[in-house]
């Protein structure tokens, strides 16, 4: 290996699975000198295929990869979230130097990403944790990359993400997010918006499908017709394609035999433990979550439909219906970013990201699995207005609410109707209902809270804390 250490390469890549060795590739591709490390033979030898046209080769001895580097060195680490993350940090840290520098660039849980960057501070090696959206394709030709920790780590890694990253109107869909774990904090709200996102084209499907009795090429093309509209966005783009791939030898579409159970690797389920943390309120995600956890009690599921089947057509004028839903996906795809967006918000003031919600949708507008024509006015809305309480208060997005939300009820109202389950659609009605009430019932909630357990209230005519004895004053 002693002609490699040689080279001294720019930077180096632990983690040669998918994500690792075609962001590595697409590195190279832009003229960085760089290589990667795996434990694995077959992922070290594609890797040395797949980049014979630059010269890319990966190493199978750490102690060779990290000499391998130029110093101060640069090193990613993809691998999966959790004790391996600390493993192979554990097992770098000897070879080290002052001044290197660390990237956790999987999906990391931003406490333990706060964890890892005060250990390593104390050690003078620079680290910082990097979200990255867009999948395999994103990875190899151009993702979108949340980086938040060590600024000048960040700096040193600039011209590589920058280069490396999607563009959207020649900008680099990269920025730096802001201190702490703030990147993987970010990212951690994009998979929750994804779930949400995702649950919501689910429920459209199951809408057309059973509510309307459509066909698998019909519904595909009805997708098809709503990403080239106002619900333009990647998820719709492959979800489109889904409805008409058939494998040789199926006599169906492949999606008909795909089972009915959505796994899941916990960003969904972070977020909603997180946004319940600060208090902020993203039902649409939280419902998300729980629609996959109950994907998975097929058995239980299938025992309780034989009791209780009873969903049926939606018995409104099929037009109307699909015109009503591309209508109330797009009030819910504007409910489900603001929760996101509001959750952030939160978690900048309380954990001092400082976060720049402006930028953070400006680099979703590409690369990323979220990315979306709405992004651009989520990036307007916050660029013009930064401390904006709330993304329905801004003019353009509250009057497409307004536009659309009728079209809401109508849905919700046809698929209970027919017994259809349409969780998230409803959670963002009920979220906007809610918001938009000046007066909650929770006056009655505080009621029985100071009732049964003296918890006290306050009252809308005078100052003060005030507690009563309800047992006595309240009339039989």
């Amino acid at each position: 290996m002693k002609e490699i250490a040689e080279k001294k390469h720019a930077f180096g890549m632990i983690g040669l699975g998918t994500m690792g060795r075609n962001l590595l590739l697409n590195m190279a591709d832009n003229g960085f000198n760089v290589t990667g490390y795996d434990k694995s033979p077959q992922q070290v030898e594609l890797l040395n295929k797949e980049g014979v046209k630059t010269g890319t080769v990966g190493i199978m001895e750490i102690e060779d990869f990290v000499q391998s580097l130029k110093v101060p060195r640069a090193i990613m680490m993809l691998v999966p979230a959790g004790k391996i993350v600390d493993a192979v940090i554990q097992e770098l840290l000897p070879l080290l130097d002052e001044g290197d520098l660390i990237i956790d660039g999987g999906n990391s849980h931003y406490t333990d990403t706060d964890k890892r960057f005060i250990e390593l501070q104390k050690m003078n090696i620079h680290f910082f944790g990097m979200g990255i959206s867009g999948g395999e394709k994103g990875a190899r030709f151009g993702p979108s990359m949340m980086p938040g920790g060590d600024k000048k780590a960040y700096q040193v890694m600039k011209p590589i993400l920058e280069a490396v990253s999607a563009k959207v109107n020649g900008e680099p869909c990269v920025t730096y997010i802001g201190p702490g774990a703030s990147g993987h904090f970010v990212k951690m709200v994009h998979n929750g918006i994804e779930y949400a996102l995702m649950q919501m084209i689910a429920e459209a499907y199951e809408l057309m499908k059973v509510g309307l009795n459509m066909p698998d090429e019909e519904i595909g093309n009805e997708f098809k017709k709503w990403n080239n509209g106002k619900l333009q966005s990647y998820l719709l783009e492959i979800t489109e394609q889904i409805f008409f791939l058939k494998e040789d030898g199926d006599k169906d579409v492949l999606l008909n035999y795909i089972k009915d159970e959505a796994k899941a690797k916990g960003t969904g389920k972070w977020t909603s433990q997180v946004s319940m943390d600060l208090q902020s309120v993203t039902t649409c995600i939280d419902a998300a979550v729980a629609m996959r956890d109950l994907s998975k009690q097929k058995d239980l599921r299938l025992a309780v439909d034989k009791v209780y089947s009873d969903a049926t057509s939606i018995d409104i004028d099929k037009a109307e219906v699909l015109k009503d839903l591309e209508d109330a996906a797009a009030f819910t795809m504007k409910i489900i970013y603001t929760q996101g967006m509001e959750l952030m918000q939160k978690a900048s003031q309380e954990m001092n990201y400082d976060l720049n919600l402006a930028d953070c949708a400006k680099i979703w507008r590409g690369g990323c699995i979220i990315r979306a024509s709405f992004l651009e006015e989520i990036y307007t809305a916050y660029k013009n207005k930064p401390d904006l309480d709330n993304l329905l208060l801004d003019k353009k997005v509250s009057k497409q609410i307004k536009i659309t939300v009728n079209a809401a009820r109508s849905i919700i109202i046809a698929a209970v109707k027919a017994g259809i389950g349409t969780a998230v659609f409803s959670s963002a009605l009920s979220y906007f209902d809610n918001l938009k009430s000046g007066r909650m019932p929770s006056n009655l909630i505080q009621a029985q809270r100071d009732y049964f357990g003296a918890h006290t209230y306050e009252r809308t005519d005078k100052e003060g804390i005030f507690h009563t004895i309800w047992q006595i004053n309240a009339k039989p």
